[in-house]
């Protein structure tokens, strides 16, 4: 139910321009027609769009905990309201994954950034919603930064809007419009160059006055029998002296894969996405692959999780909770995928006795075992002896 209503009633929806998409900002004028590229064009670029989807389905596929602090220990709640939302069904039509994914997704795309409502029954969060472009708006304060929403044109207080937003004032899409733009001029391009098939990649001469009819009569002949991706490899024949003349390519159309590629390094260096990330592959190795990967956690998707986990604290916590309760990701998900790393890591943290032999198989995902909650350590610790060490009995030893 729309969140002001106190009857059954469908709320009458107002257009308004207090939050312009970029398609009516292009037709208004604010982003200029034929220099730029509109939000939906942007995610058609291949790079842009594969950007986006790393980011935001990254963020959204790792756990999410809700910590209480015990004396000078955490430990992990899971009846909390909040979490069940976030992790289970945001509401009636929308999981917690896709409601993580999109409000990522709107960061990075929308210079408002990801908005949500968060609807309460006696205090207690029991759903959240994303609305459809324009129905959250935001307007900040001109001194102090701060934020006021409306929400269908009236005002909601901001204990109640989830919101997600990059460090600056617009979103990494909008700042890097201009390449993007000029990538997806040259896909334009190439898909031009390949569907026409007979190219304008060389002259006819003839030392015949064809006169105007004469030319467009040879054109049109020429584009029937050789145009096209079903006459591509065919034999010319030229008839009254003509000859065809190969053009010479220019330098920019020699170095026009290499323009390409330089395009989506462009929009990776705008997302913080390692090229690798966007199968640009051309100077990726065994050994750097790895590194970017580790980089990618580091300094795209952590800043991003932090983003999220203080918005959860913010929106989802009461006064009296905050000091207590805390949202927290688990990146510990993202080396899953390596089975030789996690091992050796699991290893060497329970040879340091960091960790017991239950909590690593906690983290494993398997139940614990006997004697499994004692830190020893199994390389040096020879206060028990081994199940299987295979030395024989005293009763063995003496014949019985």
């Amino acid at each position: 139910m729309w969140p002001f209503q106190t009857k059954s009633v469908p709320p009458v929806e107002q257009k308004s321009l207090g939050d312009p998409t970029a398609e009516l900002l292009e037709i208004f004028g604010g982003i200029p027609s034929g220099t730029s590229i509109s939000n939906a064009e942007a995610l058609s670029v291949p790079a842009v769009s594969a950007a986006v989807r790393i980011i935001s389905e990254a963020s959204a596929s790792l756990d999410l905990t809700l910590k209480r602090k015990v004396g000078d220990a955490e430990e992990d709640v899971e009846d909390h309201p909040a979490l069940k939302l976030l992790t289970g069904e945001a509401n009636g039509w929308t999981s917690g994954y896709e409601l993580i994914r999109d409000l990522v997704a709107g960061a990075l795309t929308k210079d408002v950034g990801g908005l949500a409502y968060v609807t309460r029954v006696g205090g207690e969060p029991r759903e959240v919603i994303v609305y459809r472009d324009s129905i959250i708006t935001c307007d900040f304060d001109d001194k102090t930064g701060e934020p006021r929403y409306r929400l269908g044109n009236q005002p909601v207080s901001a204990s109640n809007i989830l919101h997600i937003r990059g460090p600056f004032t617009k979103s990494p899409l909008s700042l890097a419009r201009s390449a993007i733009s000029t990538a997806a001029a040259m896909e334009g391009y190439a898909n031009g160059l390949w569907t026409n098939g007979a190219r304008p990649g060389g002259v006819i001469e003839t030392p015949q006055k064809l006169g105007s009819d004469g030319v467009k009569a040879m054109l049109a002949g020429w584009k029937a029998a050789f145009a096209g991706k079903s006459n591509a490899g065919k034999t010319a024949v030229l008839y009254e002296d003509a000859k065809y003349k190969q053009m010479a390519l220019t330098s920019v159309d020699g170095q026009f894969n290499e323009s390409r590629t330089f395009q989506i390094l462009e929009i990776a260096r705008a997302f913080r996405v390692p090229p690798g990330m966007l199968f640009e592959l051309t100077r990726n190795t065994w050994g750097n692959s790895e590194q970017q990967a580790k980089e990618f956690i580091q300094y795209c998707l952590i800043p991003w999780l932090r983003i999220l986990e203080a918005a959860f604290n913010r929106t989802l916590l009461s006064d009296e909770e905050r000091g207590e309760y805390r949202f927290a990701f688990d990146i510990d998900d993202t080396s899953q995928a390596d089975l030789t790393a996690r091992a050796t890591a699991i290893s060497t943290l329970i040879t340091a006795r960091v960790l017991n032999p239950n909590e690593a198989r906690d983290w494993l995902g398997m139940p614990p075992r006997a004697g499994g909650n004692e830190f020893a350590n199994p390389a040096i610790d020879t206060a028990k002896p081994a199940a299987n060490d295979n030395n024989p009995s005293k009763e063995a030893a003496n014949g019985k």
